[in-house]
């Protein structure tokens, strides 16, 4: 007999799988669904907030009163962001728990700046230090 915690657990490890599945799964016509998606302020701003809870996620009802945004207006961004594979979802009793994909995030991240520089990675060095992000989240340069 599974008792409630086993059942979160197992619950959770399927979405990790699911999300790992997607990992290695980048291409143009993904990258171009992503960007598509998340063209639409409200996506966006749902899409962040999620990738601030990371595996915790958050529930619809808590997403639409944390942005103030009505919950049936919700449930179209929702819909069109987990077709996008940006977001995951998981039944809890009545509510459904999304998730951002992180490693989908990362995976175009990495589609993104994979030909930096046309392999010569030292070139980006002095274009890295013009970007506003923290050396700790930009990609690593790696010599070829």
């Amino acid at each position: 007999m599974f008792v409630r915690g086993t059942v979160d657990c197992i619950f959770g490890y399927i979405a990790i799988f699911q999300l790992l599945l997607y990992y290695y799964s980048m291409d143009k016509i993904t990258a171009t669904s992503v960007f598509e998606s998340l063209s639409s302020g409200v996506r966006l701003d749902v899409f962040r907030l999620l990738v601030k809870k990371g595996l915790d996620g958050m529930v619809a009802g808590e997403i639409a009163t944390t942005l103030e945004l009505p919950p049936t207006n919700l449930s179209f961004h929702l819909k069109a962001l987990t077709q996008a594979r940006l977001l995951t979802v998981q039944q809890e009793g009545r509510y459904q728990r999304y998730r951002a994909n992180i490693p989908l995030m990362l995976d175009l991240i990495a589609y993104l700046t994979e030909e930096c520089c046309s392999g010569n990675p030292e070139q980006c060095i002095d274009l890295r230090t013009a970007s506003v992000c923290s050396p700790s989240v930009l990609p690593p340069i790696l010599p070829t």
